[in-house]
């Protein structure tokens, strides 16, 4: 059975007074009836020297006149009186009659008589088979008329010695159930204020266990159970404190984790994932339930496998590339390396994934950029030397056919400008450097200055072109030296790559706050596999035909910049046979029609050449 801490204490008192009479019975009991038989014993001598004195005067041993003064004595002395001659025969007896006497055995033998008869003074306690008592004998000697030496007894029962020991046992039984009574009374006060004190100590404690460390007890006094309360503040401040930086560390780091663009994996001793972070999950398409589960069971790539082998080995920082599949394959760069082991038990390992992608893109772009531009600077500068070298034989020879060949180089060194031109346009567009001049523009007036600029070409091929543009359309927010660039380029382009009787139109509509142009055209049109790439740097349809027309092969990608600068966007849309619709869209200009000028505008001569 449980005891709560009342009955405990109930429990500790009931065995300190059972003990504690136990004890008065062992030890009390014994003193007081030898104390008592002491002090009867005294008064017994002191009575029986009375009797001797009493007896001195006797002349002879008849036992009638002893018997008769024993019988007279008896009731003086409140004992029984017993006369014994030399030989231990009884003479007289205040408890027997004279009769008797000759039944009563000798007493010679009796511990008291015997010490009485040889001089002494004795006393013993035995029970009488004679009366039947209980009784404390005491003798002393006497001398006889005959000169021998003979023995006086008192006798007294010891009913009142036992009488007393009864009333000591009713005294301590008494005192039992007092002490248990006031045991019971003094226990409860007791255990109600040590229980109280505790039982909110055990509710405080279950609260700290719950996690609210904020509760405190506050406890008054001195004692142990005082000094216990304070004892759990201090550890429960200590605890809040030691958590509020935990969490706050724990917080920090999470807010980290989770900003980071990169992948972190941290993987336990026996490579199962215990934390993942938000933008390794969205690039490896982890889902919510990775942790606690084997990494090479979710991430299935022979190169991971190995970069994480090598750095579970030992082999301390490990870093490699991996290339991820699904519906946006991506390059990865991963540093994995073991954590420092604690109490010389493996942790496991942290692996970090950069995202190289766009890097490696560009990569591949530059070396593109460098293959393209070196391949479209080969063949004029190829042609320019070529003429150079037939014009120096030719020149002195054949003056007619000199100026064919000064066509040449005049014409591929205007080429090589214009290509230098774009590239430097080009770089200061994907530089920043360039900054439009934002301002109300209208595109009619734009196009129709550009539309008059290419009338001489337009006439000469033959092409209809039409301006549908509105001439209340809101104006655009854009800039005109760019705007004024776009639309020669594209309708270079249509211009150039479409053959006589072709018509073009130029159409402009105010869509949800911004404003789509249009150049369609009803020429040969583009594939569709062409599409994609058309705005990339260099990239032709027809890469001799587009040469033959000067073209440089980066007019539509400074287009594309120029509308992306402006906020804009770009785009084509063909079907071979049926023509082609080039379009890009600006934003409505504010209604109050200011500008929004920039900190730098730059400014730049709209270049004639592009590219399809």
């Amino acid at each position: 059975m449980k005891l709560n801490i009342r009955g405990k204490l109930f429990a500790v008192s009931l065995a300190l007074i059972a003990a504690s009479v136990l004890t008065g019975e062992l030890t009390l009991r014994p003193a007081v009836e030898a104390n008592l038989l002491d002090r009867i014993r005294g008064d017994l001598y002191v009575r029986l020297a009375l009797v001797e004195l009493a007896a001195h005067g006797q002349p002879d041993l008849d036992r009638a006149r002893w018997d008769a003064l024993a019988d007279r004595l008896g009731p003086q002395a409140h004992g029984r009186v017993t006369f014994i001659d030399a030989a231990g025969t009884v003479i007289g007896d205040s408890e027997v009659s004279l009769a008797g006497l000759d039944h009563v055995e000798n007493h010679r033998d009796r511990p008291e008589v015997a010490a009485a008869l040889a001089g002494g003074a004795q006393s013993s306690t035995r029970y009488s088979a004679t009366i039947h008592q209980r009784l404390m004998y005491a003798a002393i000697p006497l001398t006889l008329p005959d000169g021998a030496r003979g023995a006086a007894r008192l006798a007294v029962p010891l009913d009142e010695v036992d009488a007393a020991i009864a009333r000591l046992r009713h005294i301590l039984w008494a005192s039992l159930a007092l002490a248990l009574l006031v045991a019971v009374v003094l226990s409860s006060a007791a255990a109600q204020m040590l229980s109280r004190a505790l039982r909110l100590m055990t509710d405080a404690a279950r609260r700290m266990a719950a996690g609210d460390l904020d509760v405190r007890m506050r406890p008054a006094g001195t004692d142990e159970i005082a000094e216990l309360g304070r004892a759990l503040d201090a550890m429960a401040s200590s605890l809040a404190t030691t958590l509020t930086a935990l969490r706050t560390e724990r917080d920090l780091l999470g807010v980290i984790l989770e900003s980071m663009q990169e992948g972190v994996l941290v993987l336990d001793e026996k490579s199962r994932m215990i934390l993942v972070n938000p933008a390794l999950r969205a690039t490896l398409s982890l889902g919510a339930n990775a942790e606690g589960r084997a990494a090479l069971e979710l991430i299935r790539n022979a190169d991971l496998q190995s970069i994480l082998e090598r750095a579970q080995a030992g082999q301390g920082s490990v870093s490699g590339e991996i290339e991820t599949t699904g519906p946006k394959s991506r390059r990865l760069l991963v540093h994995a390396a073991s954590l420092p082991s604690l109490n010389r038990k493996p942790q496991g390992l942290l692996a970090v994934f950069v995202d190289v992608s766009e890097i490696r893109r560009l990569e591949t772009l530059r070396k593109d950029f460098v293959a393209n531009v070196s391949h479209e600077l080969r063949t004029p500068i190829t042609a320019v030397r070529s003429a150079v070298d037939t014009l120096r034989h030719t020149l002195a020879r054949d003056p007619t056919a000199s100026e064919r060949f000064i066509d040449i180089i005049d014409r591929n060194a205007q080429r090589l400008g214009a290509l230098v031109e774009d590239l430097l346009d080009l770089s200061r567009i994907e530089s920043k450097e360039y900054r439009p001049e934002a301002a109300p523009v209208s595109l009619r007036v734009v196009s129709e200055q550009v539309l008059a600029l290419l009338r001489p070409r337009v006439e000469e091929k033959g092409i209809e072109i039409a301006n549908d543009i509105p001439g209340d359309l809101p104006a655009a927010r854009a800039d005109r030296k760019g705007l004024e660039q776009i639309f020669t380029n594209l309708l270079d382009n249509a211009v150039k790559y479409c053959g006589s009787g072709t018509r073009v139109r130029v159409r402009a509509a105010h869509e949800d706050g911004t404003l789509r142009v249009e150049i369609a055209d009803s020429g040969p049109g583009i594939e569709p596999r062409h599409l994609p790439r058309l705005f990339e740097r260099f990239y032709r349809v027809d890469s001799g035909r587009s040469r033959d027309m000067g073209g440089t092969g980066l007019g539509l990608s400074i287009v594309k910049h120029l509308v992306e600068a402006m906020t804009g966007t770009i785009g084509v849309d063909s079907t071979p046979g049926r023509g082609a619709t080039f379009w890009f869209t600006l934003p409505v200009a504010e209604p109050s029609g200011a500008a929004r000028p920039s900190a730098e505008a730059q400014t730049r001569p709209a270049s004639k050449e592009s590219s399809r």
